[in-house]
């Protein structure tokens, strides 16, 4: 599809999240968050679950078995590094020249010297990581977090965040240079690199989903930690960023362990 063609798509993200209200604040609970849509969320999250039993949890172990682990951390270094055109993009959206002059040395350093991006050289060369998406260029722009929504297969966000999951379809500079099916390999290799984490992270993945009292709650609960803390966000729901203070930098992180 040509670029002129998804611009629409892009804008109707846009205006999506633009049309967002303010939470009424009686609808927000004292923990900041704001879900009007609970119940839907919920058959959104049962789907989910049984989709991750039946096909996501056998298929992330299985996966992990075979593979071994240099060969996972290679194709997830392979799927980081495609993904920095995306990310410099991103960062001048957000004025983040800095950042985009990091993923734009990140990029060429790992192409030229990591052979591909299979190995993260620019690590070890002390350039630092650096990561962003659309969903916060949102929030540097003002936007608002709006209502916590379960996205089928895509899994937990916010209105905010599931527009910017749309927009970044289409912020990779590689989508429209690359020819096919070169274009597609970022995709394949996310994908391998998501599979891989759901085996690695296992047992963490299934105490939430499976052990937890109410794992739609918990799942909720940890993914807005980790969003907010990642954003050092002060925009929540109730105006305000409740977890200040989170300890979590990694949503497959345990949170019960000390």
């Amino acid at each position: 599809m040509p670029s002129v063609a998804r611009l629409p798509i892009v804008v109707l993200a846009l205006a999506l999240v633009s049309a967002c209200a303010a939470p009424d604040p009686a609808a927000v609970s004292r923990d900041g968050i704001y879900d009007p849509n609970e119940a839907r969320n919920r058959k959104v999250h049962a789907f989910n679950r049984s989709l991750d039993k039946a096909v996501l949890r056998p298929a992330g172990r299985g996966y992990s078995q075979a593979v071994p682990d240099e060969i996972e951390d290679s194709i997830g270094n392979f799927a980081t590094n495609l993904a920095q055109p995306s990310v410099m993009v991103n960062s001048l959206l957000q004025g983040d020249f800095r950042g985009a002059g990091l993923s734009t040395v990140r990029f060429l350093t790992n192409t030229v010297l990591g052979f591909g991006g299979l190995v993260d050289a620019a690590t070890e060369f002390n350039v630092p990581q650096h990561d962003t998406d659309f969903g916060e260029t949102l929030y540097v722009w003002g936007v608002g977090e709006g209502p916590y929504v379960e996205m089928p297969i895509v899994g937990p966000g916010t209105r905010r965040d599931a527009a910017g999951r749309v927009v970044d379809l289409f912020t990779n500079p590689l989508t429209y240079s690359l020819p096919s099916p070169e274009k597609y390999y970022s995709t394949g290799a996310k994908l391998a690199s998501r599979l891989g984490d759901r085996g690695r992270y296992s047992e963490t993945v299934d105490s939430i989903l499976y052990e937890s009292a109410d794992s739609y709650a918990q799942t909720r609960l940890i993914y807005l930690q980790n969003r907010r803390f990642e954003l050092g966000s002060g925009d929540g729901a109730s105006g305000g960023d409740p977890y200040s203070d989170d300890p979590y930098s990694d949503i497959y992180e345990d949170p019960y362990a000390q």
